[in-house]
């Protein structure tokens, strides 16, 4: 199953909820993206169907190994070209919001590419 750019979204944001507490619910989902809460039960739904995402009986979400190594893997690239384009002189704000659209569809010959420049060249 392809994961549309809207999950790797809603994978992300529990990744980066996970980080900040153990216990992450649907509730603090909605609350992070302000999305409605039939959104985001609906993703949830469909996360859990694609076996990205799992729920215990409390509700807690959790996210699989698969939705685990996309997740990070979005958070990553979100990171690493937010803290480029600041370095470019893009204000923080702009910075974060256009590397949230580059990072579902840049692929990853060129992500690396930028990774490897930064990491031989620094940020000079």
């Amino acid at each position: 199953m392809h994961l549309q750019e809207s999950g790797e979204m809603y994978l992300e944001t529990i990744y980066i909820l996970s980080k900040k507490s153990s216990s992450v619910r649907s509730i603090d989902v909605c609350a992070y993206m302000n999305y409605s809460k039939p959104s985001v039960s609906r993703a949830v739904g469909i996360l859990k169907q694609g076996g990205y995402l799992e729920m215990d009986g409390d509700g807690y979400l959790s996210l699989t190994p698969t939705g685990l190594e996309i997740a990070s893997k979005i958070y990553e690239r979100h990171t690493t070209l937010t803290e480029l384009l600041i370095h470019l002189g893009v204000n923080e704000k702009t910075a974060a919001e256009d590397a949230c659209k580059i990072e579902h569809d840049i692929s990853d010959e060129t992500f690396a590419a930028i990774k490897r420049h930064i990491e031989e060249h620094g940020h000079q």
